[in-house]
């Protein structure tokens, strides 16, 4: 059987259903799981897309067809299934999701837990095996059903002091998304009021796109948060693992900001840790840490260089600015539940208003990525880097240039078939300027092959 290879990822399995990833694949994909890891149980969990049901009973007739039980944990977030897989003794798990992907997309997220941490299995790995015959197994494994509920529920209430958390109006918008199905289970032990936007579970996302940076995904919150003179809001995105800020203006914050906020709080409690954040985060980031005591690690783009940061110096959190905020005591993996919970405590510590409290954090000028289609993306940064020679380079990630007042980075998209651009400022003038500046060099550059 062929299956078509360009579905695994680095980091998970993910595609169109049923184009690239169809019942026989994922059947493949349960048999392989299941020699990959030696694994006599695993935890399955699935998101509330349309296709999630039918991938699922292909998915657990490929695990069982191989002698390993599945424990059942029914509809839930991605990070239940990380937290299920770290909580219990019951084996490695996989997620059914394409997280915030449109809704003609599904995939796999594929975890295993290694000493005191859940790490993340590649869906490349999967790949060099999904051609073998598997051996036939005589015994087929069983189906149980898992009820975490009550154990997720303690643990990510953990990291907080309910009675800290004061007693705001907040609108969430669960984007017909799975926080939809977790914000009323925890609401009754909250002391806020809270509006709801799209709790509906519904795969077709029929209020805006799933990823809350898509443009317009945040309209809907950002009124109703003016209109109903709320504190704040909190929009998640499909499988809500990421999380993002609306101040009480109706301004969507950027995710580096909100990566402070987590920051200051997590260094109160667990001083001269280390905060990792990735190249593209403001330059205010490591200033801030530093001078709360923290030590600031730099990684490159994508949440598993985060997580690995954290694991290789004793950090306690992390973060990007697509809004995974991973946690050393969730088990090194991200939690957009454990977020929102942190956020309302240290929100409500500093007793100001949000949008005076993001000022604070955000002092300079910066602009959203631009992605551009390149071919040749690694001739191009060598000229960019000609170009900008005078300025302090490094290549963590692509490269980046500093000047007193402003930088850039550009860099591959790890995920896509894109080149990035990321400029900050040191006001909203030198900014707009630079941005100019380096896109029509990029398709100058582009057009010039």
């Amino acid at each position: 059987m062929k299956v078509n290879p360009s579905i695994f990822k680095s980091y998970d399995i993910r595609g169109i259903y049923p184009q690239d990833l169809n019942e026989e694949t994922v059947f493949r994909i349960g048999q392989a799981f299941v020699q990959y890891t030696k694994a006599k149980n695993i935890i399955v969990g699935r998101d509330m897309r349309l296709s999630s049901p039918v991938l699922f009973q292909a998915l657990v007739d490929g695990i069982t067809s191989q002698g390993a039980d599945v424990y059942d944990i029914g509809q839930v977030p991605t990070e239940v299934v990380y937290f299920s897989v770290g909580y219990y003794s019951y084996g490695p798990g996989i997620m059914i999701t394409a997280s915030h992907n449109p809704k003609e997309y599904n995939g796999f997220k594929l975890v295993k837990k290694e000493s005191d941490r859940v790490e993340i299995v590649s869906g490349k790995s999967l790949y060099k095996i999904i051609e073998q015959d598997f051996p036939k197994n005589n015994k087929k494994g069983k189906v149980k059903n898992l009820d975490i509920w009550q154990d997720y529920n303690n643990h990510i209430f953990s990291f907080v002091e309910i009675d800290k958390i004061k007693p705001f109006k907040v609108v969430i918008d669960a984007g017909n998304g799975m926080a939809g199905k977790v914000i009323p289970l925890i609401r009754g032990k909250l002391p806020i009021e809270i509006i709801p936007l799209n709790f509906k579970l519904d795969g077709n996302f029929p209020a805006h796109p799933s990823n809350p940076l898509e443009p317009g995904s945040a309209d809907q919150i950002s009124k109703e948060v003016k209109n109903q003179k709320a504190d704040f809001g909190f929009i998640f995105d499909g499988d809500a693992d990421r999380i993002f800020l609306i101040d009480e203006i109706g301004n969507f914050i950027r995710a580096d900001v909100t990566l402070l906020i987590l920051a200051k709080y997590f260094l109160e409690k667990n001083p001269g840790k280390a905060i990792a954040y990735n190249v593209i985060c403001s330059k205010v980031v490591p200033k801030f840490i530093k001078k709360w005591g923290g030590n600031p690690i730099r990684t490159s783009v994508g949440f598993i260089n985060v997580q690995k940061a954290i694991i290789e110096n004793n950090g306690i959190m992390g973060g990007e600015l697509s809004a995974h905020y991973c946690f050393r005591d969730n088990y090194y993996l991200d939690s957009g539940f454990i977020a929102f919970l942190v956020l309302l405590e240290k929100i409500s510590d500093l007793n100001k208003k949000l949008s005076e409290i993001t000022k604070e954090l955000a002092p300079y000028a910066k602009g959203a990525e631009i992605n551009f289609e390149v071919e040749d993306k690694e001739r191009i940064i060598n000229m960019i880097k000609e170009k900008y020679s005078d300025g302090k380079q490094d290549y963590l990630d692509g490269l980046t240039v500093e000047y007193s007042d402003w930088w850039f980075n550009v860099r591959p998209s790890n995920t896509e078939p894109l080149f990035r651009l990321t400029v900050e400022a040191d006001n909203q003038k030198l900014l707009k300027e630079k941005q100019k500046e380096l896109s029509s060099l990029i398709k100058k550059l582009t057009l010039s092959f």
